[in-house]
């Protein structure tokens, strides 16, 4: 099973100077990359809808890219550049993609990172469910 960067140990021989350790703890925030703050963003508003929509949030498959891809995908007029949603086809299930750069480059603190996602994914599974964005989250847009 692998591990997630942040929880490895990490330890280097430097220059021959035997083992190092991190300055600080794994526990502390800093030691936190702000791709796994993001990725625990979202893992966060993922199990705050599946509480509210188990039916909606348990069949879609969720992931966290860095950039999105350069060519938009068939069927859509307009690039979404921070998150896009695949139906299910051909036994596959239906998938959610956020793109965490131009999140984060938008998002001007945490709060509004957090809420900058909470919409994104809101949206996406509105999106796949034909449904309005309002009807999943009350909160959408606030």
């Amino acid at each position: 099973m692998t591990q997630l960067p942040w929880n490895a140990k990490v330890y280097r021989n430097r220059h021959g100077r035997g083992m190092r350790t991190p300055m600080f703890g794994t526990r502390l925030p800093r030691y936190r990359t702000r791709s796994g703050l993001f990725d625990d963003l979202v893992v966060a508003q993922i199990r705050r809808l599946s509480a509210a929509w188990p039916e909606l949030v348990r069949p879609l498959q969720f992931a966290v890219e860095d950039v999105p891809p350069s060519s938009p995908a068939p069927w859509e007029s307009e690039p979404r550049l921070c998150s896009q949603a695949f139906p299910a086809e051909h036994g596959s299930p239906a998938r959610i993609v956020l793109y965490r750069l131009p999140i984060q480059t938008h998002a001007a603190n945490r709060t509004d990172l957090q809420l900058a996602i909470r919409d994104e994914i809101v949206a996406s599974i509105a999106e796949l469910y034909g449904r309005r964005p309002d009807e999943i989250d009350p909160d959408f847009g606030l």
